[in-house]
Formats: C-alpha cells, sequence, structure tokens
C-alpha cells in the first residue's frame, strides 16, 4: 500500500477517535453518573464507567486490568497497523474494517490511560433488560469486526489479508 492511500486509512481512524472523545466529553459535561436519561423508548443516555474490557469483563479486577487491557490493546493496533500497511493499493473494504477498529481500541485505550476506566453513554434497553452501556468507540469496533467477516466472505478476497 503506498503512504498516501495509507494516509487516507489512519485518517479514518483518527476520525473515529477525534468523535469518539468529543462524545465522552459531552457525556461527562451533561451526564450525570449512572443516572438515565431518556432519549427514545429504547434508548438511553446514561453515563457509566467501565473498568473491564467489552461487556464489562474483567470489571471486578482490583485494578491490574487497567494495563493489563492497555497492552493488549497497543498489541493489537499495532498488529492492525501492520496488517493495514501491506495490505494492496486498491483493497477497500478490509482497510476500512481496520481502520475503525484501530479508531475504536485507540479512543477507549486513550479512556483507559487517563482515568482507569472507559467511558460509556449509550443504554439500550427493551422491557426492562439492559444491554451493557457503549460508546462510540465500541460501535466502530463492532462494525469493523462485522466488516472483517464480511470481507472473508467474499470469495477470492482472502488471499490478499495475509500480513
Amino acid at each position: 500500500m503506498r503512504p498516501g492511500r495509507y494516509g487516507l486509512w489512519l485518517i479514518m481512524a483518527a476520525v473515529v477517535v477525534a468523535l469518539d472523545l468529543f462524545t465522552k466529553e459531552l457525556a461527562m459535561q451533561y451526564l450525570e453518573l449512572y443516572r438515565p436519561n431518556p432519549v427514545l423508548s429504547w434508548l438511553n443516555l446514561t453515563l457509566a464507567h467501565n473498568t473491564g474490557a467489552a461487556f464489562s469483563f474483567l470489571a471486578s479486577g482490583s485494578g491490574w486490568q487497567r494495563w493489563f487491557l492497555s497492552g493488549v490493546a497497543v498489541v493489537i493496533v499495532a498488529v492492525l497497523l501492520v496488517w493495514l500497511w501491506r495490505l494492496p493499493h486498491r483493497a477497500r473494504l478490509l482497510p476500512s474494517a481496520l481502520a475503525l477498529v484501530i479508531g475504536g481500541a485507540i479512543g477507549n485505550l486513550v479512556d483507559r490511560i487517563r482515568f482507569g476506566y472507559v467511558i460509556d453513554f449509550i443504554d439500550v434497553h427493551y422491557a426492562g433488560w439492559h444491554w451493557p452501556a457503549f460508546n462510540l468507540a465500541d460501535s466502530a469496533i463492532v462494525v469493523g469486526v462485522i466488516l472483517l467477516l464480511l470481507d472473508s466472505l467474499i470469495p477470492g478476497r482472502r488471499i490478499h489479508h495475509h500480513a
């Protein structure tokens, strides 16, 4: 991949980071911790602090998980950056997916290093059941992973994915 194209994907990742951090800043300014603010019948904005990983996995740890999860995020971002750099110039779906995951991982990494937890505020619920709160970074990661899966299902494209 030529540096110009690589730069485009990095800009995409940077936009994800910027939007994620901006929305988290708004959530911290305008929302009260763990107090739901209804938006729609199935959606609240609820400021939450997640010391664990996705779906609060490892959240009950004594603090070691902050640095462990930060280290894992750094390794994942490094691997994905190398993978992104090695993709062919014509690739579109796969680098978009990688940029979304990289941006999301960095957005949550910034929180984890700054605060010791990730700021979540999107609270989707139905009939009293609440999906674990999440943020824009989490959304970017999920969309990126879905795109990675879709890309892997497109016949004849898998040969270009190996770093």
